[in-house]
C-alpha cells in the first residue's frame, strides 16, 4: 500500500513537474520594435523567443496570443498554436530535446486609444484533457505614435482661379494700302470698311464710361522688295501721311489724344506670315529660303532666283506689305471692388461667372465665401470651379465629406483637371482612403508647387518613407518635419520646423518632440508651453505620448501636462 502510494506521488510530481506553466512557456522573448510604433497608420510588431531543450511537454499544446491593452480594453492579435512531439492536435511542433523558435507577428489598425498601450502574450496551455492556468505576460510597451502627426490637413487646398480682369485690353487694327514705290493716300483706301470700323471704335471707346483709349499708333512699312535705304524712305512717307489722315479724323472728332509712330522697312516678318496662309505653288521652298539666309539681300535675290513663283508672290504677296498699320488699343474697364461686393449681396445675377469667383477674393470670411460659391454653383454650376472652390472651403473648415461631394462635381465636369485632382486626392487622404487618394494624385501632375508635399504626406501615411523623404524635398511644413522625425533627421527636422510659414500647434508639438529626442529639456518645456497656449487639447495629448515618457517623474513637464 505504501509502494503504491509512493508510485502515485512520483506520478503527480512528475505530472506536475511536466505541467508547470513555465516550463511550457517560450523564453527570451524580445519584440521589434520595442516601444511598439505606428507605420502606415498600423501597429505591427514581430515577436520572438525560444522553447528551452527539454521542457516543452510531448503532448502539450500551447496557444500564444498576442494582445494589445488599452485604455480600459483590449486588441487581440491571431494566435499560433505550439504543439509537442506527440500531441495530437494541428500546430508547430517543438521538438522535445532540441526544443524550438518560437515566433509571431502581431498587427492592428492603430487608434488614438492606443497612445498608451501594452502588448502582452495571453497563454492557453493544455496537457491532455488538463489545462493549466499561466498568466499574461507583457512584453512590449507602446505605442509611438508621432507617424500620426502627418496629416492631410496640412496640405494647402488648391483654388481654382477666377479669370476676372479689372481693365481687358481690345485691340483694333485697319489698313491703308499704297501702290509700288509710291506713299500717296489714296481717297479709295480711307474710305474702306476697315477704317470706317476703327474710327467708330475711336469715337465709341471716347464716349463710353466703361471704355478708354489706351493708345492710337501708326506704322509704317515697306515690301521687302527693293533697295533697303529707298523702303525705309517710303516706310517713313507712308506713315507720315497715314498719321495725318488720322490726326485730322481725331480732330473732326473733338478727340485729344497722342499718336505713336514707328516703321518697319522691309516687312520680311509680314511677308512669311503671308506665305504661310497661302495656296502658293511652291510655298514650301520660299520658305525654306527665309529659314536659311537672314541676309534681306541674300533673301531677296534667292527669291527673285525662283523665277516660276516670283511673279505670283509680286502680284499676291508684296501689294498686302506696302502699307500703313492703324492700330487703336481700347480699355475696357470692369466693375470696381465696392460695385461686385454690392452686387454679390443684392443682386448676383448680374455678376459673371469670374466677377463671382472674384466677389469670393475680397472677403476673409470662409462661410461669405461658401455662400457666393454656393450662388456660383446655383447661377452657373456648369463651371467647375464653382464646385471645386467651395469644396476648399468645407476641407478647411474641415467638413471632409463635403468637400469630397464637391470635388467629384467637379470632377464630373472636368474629369483630368490636375487641381481638382490634387483637392480630391488630399481630401481622400483626410479619411484615409489611401487608395482612392493614389488615383487622384496620379491625375494631379501639372498642379501648383503643393503637390510634392501632398505626394511625401501620402507616402508617409502609406509608410513608404523612402519615396516620402524624396517626395517633400524642401517642403517647409509640418508633415515633412514628421517625416524627418521618423528618419531620425533631428537638425533637419528642427531646420524644417523653423522655416514653416505659419506655424500652428503641431509645429511647436513636433519641435518638442524633437527635443525630447535629443534630450533638450528647455526645447522640450518651452514648445510643449507654445503647443498648448495654440491648442489646449495637446495638454492631454502630451501627457499620454510616449516621445515623453523620460519626463514621467518630471515635477516641471508635470506641471506643463497636468
Amino acid at each position: 500500500m505504501k509502494k503504491g502510494l509512493f508510485i502515485v506521488s512520483v506520478l503527480a510530481v512528475a505530472l506536475l513537474t511536466s505541467c508547470n506553466n513555465k516550463l511550457q512557456q517560450p523564453e527570451n522573448i524580445t519584440v521589434n520594435p520595442n516601444p511598439l510604433t505606428v507605420v502606415g497608420g498600423k501597429i505591427t510588431a514581430d515577436i520572438n523567443g525560444t522553447f528551452p531543450e527539454k521542457k516543452f511537454v510531448k503532448k502539450g499544446v500551447l496557444t500564444v496570443t498576442p494582445v494589445l491593452k488599452y485604455n480600459g480594453t483590449e486588441t487581440v492579435g491571431e494566435p499560433v498554436v505550439y504543439v509537442g512531439e506527440k500531441a495530437k492536435e494541428n500546430g508547430k511542433t517543438v521538438n522535445y530535446k532540441a526544443g524550438g523558435a518560437y515566433k509571431q507577428t502581431f498587427s492592428c489598425v492603430y487608434i488614438p486609444d492606443m497612445a498608451q498601450a501594452e502588448l502582452y502574450l495571453r497563454f492557453n496551455a493544455v496537457v491532455g484533457k488538463k489545462t493549466i492556468e499561466i498568466p499574461d505576460l507583457k512584453v512590449a510597451d507602446g505605442v509611438v505614435a508621432t507617424a500620426q502627426l502627418a496629416t492631410a490637413c496640412d496640405n494647402k487646398a488648391a483654388v481654382t482661379p477666377d479669370k476676372f480682369q479689372r481693365i481687358i485690353q481690345e485691340i483694333q487694327e485697319a489698313d491703308i494700302k499704297f501702290l509700288i514705290n509710291q506713299a500717296n493716300l489714296r481717297y479709295s483706301e480711307t474710305r474702306s470698311a476697315k477704317i470706317a470700323d476703327l474710327k467708330s471704335a475711336i469715337l465709341d471707346a471716347n464716349a463710353a464710361e466703361n471704355k478708354e483709349i489706351n493708345k492710337i499708333e501708326v506704322a509704317g512699312y515697306a515690301s521687302p522688295d527693293g533697295k533697303e535705304n529707298q523702303n525705309e524712305k517710303l516706310a517713313e512717307q507712308r506713315q507720315a501721311v497715314a498719321q495725318k489722315f488720322l490726326q485730322r479724323e481725331l480732330k473732326k472728332a473733338k478727340i485729344q489724344t497722342g499718336i505713336e509712330s514707328n516703321i518697319t522697312a522691309e516687312d520680311w516678318e509680314g511677308f512669311q506670315t503671308l506665305m504661310e496662309n497661302s495656296n502658293i505653288q511652291d510655298k514650301e521652298l520660299v520658305l525654306r529660303v527665309l529659314s536659311m539666309y537672314s541676309d534681306p539681300e541674300e533673301r531677296e535675290a534667292q527669291i527673285k532666283n525662283l523665277s516660276t513663283v516670283y511673279k505670283t508672290i509680286a502680284d499676291e504677296i508684296l501689294p498686302a506689305l506696302r502699307r500703313s498699320r492703324l492700330i487703336l488699343t481700347t480699355d475696357l474697364i470692369g466693375k470696381s471692388d465696392d460695385e461686385i461686393q454690392s452686387l454679390v449681396a443684392t443682386d448676383p445675377v448680374q455678376l459673371s461667372v469670374d466677377e463671382l469667383l472674384y466677389a469670393a477674393t475680397l472677403t476673409n470670411d470662409k462661410n461669405e465665401k461658401a455662400r457666393i460659391y454656393k450662388k456660383g454653383i446655383e447661377l452657373y454650376g456648369n463651371d467647375y470651379r464653382t464646385h471645386n472652390n467651395l469644396g476648399m472651403i468645407y476641407f478647411e473648415q474641415g467638413n471632409v465629406a463635403e468637400a469630397r461631394r464637391c470635388y467629384a462635381k467637379a470632377l464630373e465636369i472636368e474629369p483630368n483637371n490636375p487641381d481638382v485632382n490634387y483637392n480630391a486626392a488630399v481630401a481622400a487622404m483626410a479619411e484615409n482612403d489611401l487608395d482612392k487618394a493614389n488615383v487622384y494624385l496620379g491625375k494631379a501632375a501639372g498642379t501648383s508647387a503643393n503637390l510634392s508635399a501632398a505626394m511625401g504626406t501620402y507616402y508617409t501615411m502609406r509608410g513608404d518613407y523612402n519615396n516620402a523623404q524624396r517626395s517633400y524635398g524642401n517642403s517647409a511644413t509640418n508633415n515633412a518635419a514628421v517625416q524627418q522625425i521618423l528618419d531620425e533627421n533631428y537638425a533637419g527636422a528642427r531646420q524644417t520646423l523653423e522655416k514653416v510659414q505659419n506655424p500652428n500647434a503641431t509645429t511647436a508639438y513636433l519641435l518638442a518632440i524633437v527635443g525630447a529626442r535629443t534630450n533638450d529639456r528647455q526645447a522640450v518645456y518651452s514648445n510643449l508651453q507654445t503647443a498648448i497656449s495654440r491648442d489646449a487639447s495637446m495638454k492631454a495629448k502630451a501627457a499620454k505620448d510616449i516621445e515623453f515618457s523620460k519626463f514621467a517623474n518630471d515635477d516641471q513637464f508635470n506641471a506643463i501636462v497636468k
